[in-house]
Order: C-alpha cells, then structure tokens, then sequence
C-alpha cells in the first residue's frame, strides 16, 4: 500500500481559526522572513496562516527562509500562473471565517488584525474593511500615507471607486463568504484584479468601508507591476472593458465606467507617446501626445508637441539634462 501524501496541514492545530491570512508568494525571498514577523507579532492569535508560492524561481531560497516557520505556516505550491490564482487556491482551502490579504513584501503593525476583526464582528453590515498604509522602500513617496496619495474619501460606492475618487488598499480583511459569493478573483487580468473584485463586492450590495489608523506598511519596489505604467493602463482597459460586458449598470454607473475609459485612454495615448518620443518616433510621439490631449487639455502638452515639431533634439536634450539632474539630486539626498 503507498503511503500517504503530507498534508499542507500536518502538524497544525485541528482548531478553526476565526481569521485566514493569505499570503501570495512570488520572487521575495529577501523580504518574507520579515512579513512573517510582523505577522507572528499580532496581538490578536486566532488566525491560521496560509503561503502559496506562485512557481517562484527563487523556491529554494524561499523554502529555506521558511524552515524556522514551517509548523505555523500552510505551505501550497503551484505553477505560476499569477497572484490571483495564488489568492483564490488560498481562499478555497481557508477554514476562517474572516480572510486578510497579505502581499509577501509588505508588513503589518501589530495590531493589524485585532483592530480589523472588532470591526467585522462588532458590525455586521461591513464586508471588507482596510486601514491606512506607509509607504516605504524604494520610492520617492517613501514616508507617505496610501491614502496621502491615493484619495480615500466619504462612502466607497461603484461610481467612487471605479473613478477613483475612492481607492481601496490591497491590505483588506473581509469577510470570505462575500468574496467567495462575488468570485474570488479575475485570473484573467494582469492587473486591478483587486478593484474588479471590488467592484462586484460593491455591485451586489456589498459594504466596503475603512479607517486612517496606519496598520500596515506597503511596500514600494522597481520593477513590480506598478512601475510599468503602459503595462497598467492596458489592463485598467481591460477591466473596464469587462465591467461594461458583465455588470448590469445603472446610467449613472455607466456614466463613471466611460469618463474612467476617457481618462485611462488618454493617459495611455501619453504614455505610448513618450515612450515613442525617447525611442526616436517623432511622428509617433506626435501622434500619442495629441491624441492623449484632447482629454487632459494640458497647456505643457501643447508646448511639447509644438517643440516636437520645431526643435526635437533640444527637447530631448532638455529631458536628458533633467533626468541627469534628478539622478544626482536622488544619489545626494
């Protein structure tokens, strides 16, 4: 008889935890011993941790980080197929009843979840719920606030936050029936899988609310997916495209979909423009930032698209003289 095969969950606690922090693990070796530390240091205790590495590369690495944490840790594996896969195969084998979304480069504040959980359990009409985040790492925004930078004002409703005028932190905890009732998350997009579950939170009657108390630390890197901004707009298209073909829209939530589809095309256009101005495309970089103008009406756009055409070398060498100013300035500060 072959013997049986280890169970992700040997050696683990039979009881059921009211929280399942999940964790999706992709290439950060270097920063999980320290994520895992912030969350070990909860005063809150009746959670179970959940880690899914995603096909990493660095798996060894990984796996020898974790050794001192293995008898507190459900360790999946999986090929990589993307972060929201890595988040639904976490949610499928969840026993709480409330989930926390943990990314493996970030940090918590120690009372992270005990402040989230009082305020699931002590009111029942709030779904999600997320508090303000640091920003460090490396980043110019280092030392400011998620919601310094990113709005987060009044109620969260589908109009506010798909315009913007609202933005959730990843960092949530929420209930998991609600997310597994709306579900789980879009694999299909490469990015803003986050807000599209949001959004159908929020569209089947969901609340979704948070507080300013900064519980956890976001981590800012080069190279992650936020500092590809073509990449990302393409995708926000994306999504915006499945919002119209999927959700049941009211006028006014239709209205927000096609001004946030204005506005993401037109950033687009610009950033496709000057991508095409620093590769030598004039008429290209022409074209996008003209194109990209007829919604954001910049004056600075104008004079750059009027000196396109006149001068471009010694705009181009006004942009090099800038970055070569900005690059000393960074290595003094």
């Amino acid at each position: 008889m072959p013997e049986a095969e280890a169970s992700p969950r040997d050696g683990l606690s039979d009881h059921v935890p009211a929280v399942s922090v999940i964790i999706p693990y992709y290439n950060t070796a270097q920063y999980i011993g320290e994520t895992l530390d912030s969350l070990f240091a909860q005063t809150y205790t009746d959670y179970e941790v959940i880690l899914i590495n995603d096909g990493s590369p660095d798996t060894e690495e990984l796996e020898r980080v974790l050794d001192p944490y293995r008898a507190r840790v459900i360790y999946l594996e999986q090929e990589n197929r993307g972060s929201s896969s890595a988040r639904n195969t976490g949610l499928r084998v969840a026993r709480g009843r409330f989930v926390a979304l943990l990314d493996s480069d970030d940090l918590w504040h120690p009372e992270y979840l005990s402040v989230q959980v009082a305020t699931l359990e002590d009111d029942p009409t709030v779904d999600v719920i997320f508090p303000n985040a640091m920003l460090f790492g490396d980043s110019l925004l280092a030392g400011k606030t998620f919601m310094d930078v990113c709005p987060v004002e009044g109620e969260i409703t589908f109009a506010n936050l798909i315009t913007q005028q609202c933005n959730v932190w990843v960092g949530v905890t929420a209930r998991r029936e609600i997310i597994m009732r709306a579900g789980m998350f879009d694999e299909s997009l490469g990015s803003a899988e986050d807000l599209d579950l949001w959004l159908r939170i929020l569209h089947q009657g969901g609340r979704i609310t948070y507080h300013r108390r900064v519980l956890g630390y976001y981590r800012q890197r080069r190279g992650s997916h936020t500092s590809k901004p073509i990449w990302l707009l393409n995708n926000w298209l994306k999504l915006l495209d499945k919002v119209e073909r999927t959700m049941n829209l009211s006028p006014a939530e239709r209205e927000a979909t096609e001004q946030k589809r204005a506005e993401m095309h037109a950033l687009l256009r610009l950033c496709e423009g000057k991508k095409a101005f620093f590769l030598g495309d004039k008429k290209g970089a022409i074209e996008g930032l003209s194109e990209a103008n007829l919604f954001l009406k910049s004056r600075k756009i104008s004079l750059s698209v009027i000196a396109m055409r006149l001068a471009p070398r010694l705009l181009r060498c006004a942009y090099n003289m800038r970055d070569k100013f900005l690059f000393r300035a960074d290595t003094k500060s």
